[in-house]
């Protein structure tokens, strides 16, 4: 009938483009319980397999290394440009790190298309709560969000679709000095504050034997991009699904800084100028810089 609230196959808006009861009942902030209770086909922990499938190592392309360290004003998260599928590379330029919100970044490792579609749902969950709110959610509070997501995804993970994500941000609530937060996560949702810093994917324990090395608290803005520059070279070095820095097709990895004055991902320039500077370095010493005393 015609100006009737008819939900039935139209995402939730009614005739003549009216939203639908859906939209109009009052709910939960949280968008994904929105998403699950009225369109659950568009959750991207959706089954993409048949139960009881597992996925091929090289059926899709997966992401790598990533990597978060503590600096003297914030937290700076970077991540390589590689994606492969098996033993070939099925990507150059992937974009691991992204702005969650206005003060935390999000990076992933794992299978390309849940994690990127995940972290568009992460980015509408935080967005959502927010304008429901109020009030912006707290970094923990963010944190165990997207560690309820992880827990979403846990039958994809078992098919070999596993997402294992990195947040950091800046907390104002925090003491001076640790405001620069970091959380790792594992397949099960599981999740983990990391101090001074941490890396994920496959070349993970090499740039974590790297940022061991380098990593000293307070570091100041030039020495944490280089240190975390060298840290995914270490990874590149001895995991072949890691990219190093290309500097023939000038594709660099992505660095981005969280302050209190919000996001930046560092710039094009900056990065290419740094990243020549790190491949000077390691020409004269192949294995990178010494421990600081």
């Amino acid at each position: 009938m015609r100006g009737t609230r008819d939900t039935k196959d139209t995402g939730g808006v009614g005739g003549a483009g009216r939203l639908g009861d859906a939209f109009l009942t009052p709910g939960s902030s949280s968008f994904t319980a929105f998403l699950a209770a009225h369109r659950p086909g568009l959750l991207p922990t959706r089954p993409p397999l048949p139960p009881g499938a597992r996925a091929a190592p090289d059926a899709f392309p997966h992401g790598t290394t990533i990597l978060a360290l503590t600096w003297s004003d914030g937290v700076l998260v970077a991540g390589d440009r590689r994606a492969t599928m098996g033993n070939l590379i099925a990507q150059r330029d992937l974009e691991k790190v992204h702005p969650a919100d206005d003060h935390t970044a999000i990076a992933f490792a794992g299978t390309v298309g849940l994690a990127a579609d995940m972290v568009r749902l992460y980015r509408v969950e935080l967005a959502h709560f927010e304008k429901v709110e109020g009030i912006p959610m707290t970094l923990a509070a963010k944190a165990t969000r997207l560690s309820a997501m992880l827990r979403q995804n846990l039958d994809q993970a078992m098919q070999g679709l596993a997402v294992v994500p990195l947040l950091a941000g800046y907390d104002p609530r925090a003491p001076e000095g640790r405001r620069g937060r970091i959380f790792g996560f594992d397949v099960a949702g599981g999740v983990y504050e990391k101090t001074g810093f941490y890396a994920e994917g496959s070349g993970s324990p090499y740039a974590r034997g790297s940022l061991k090395k380098l990593f000293r608290p307070g570091l100041p803005r030039r020495e944490a991009v280089l240190t975390a520059l060298h840290a995914l070279y270490d990874a590149a070095d001895d995991d072949s699904a890691t990219g190093g820095p290309d500097l023939h097709r000038r594709i660099y990895p992505v660095v981005a800084l969280i302050t209190e004055d919000g996001f930046e991902r560092l710039a094009q320039e900056e990065t290419a100028d740094l990243s020549r500077v790190m491949v000077a370095q390691r020409r004269t010493s192949p294995d990178g810089p010494t421990a600081t005393p």
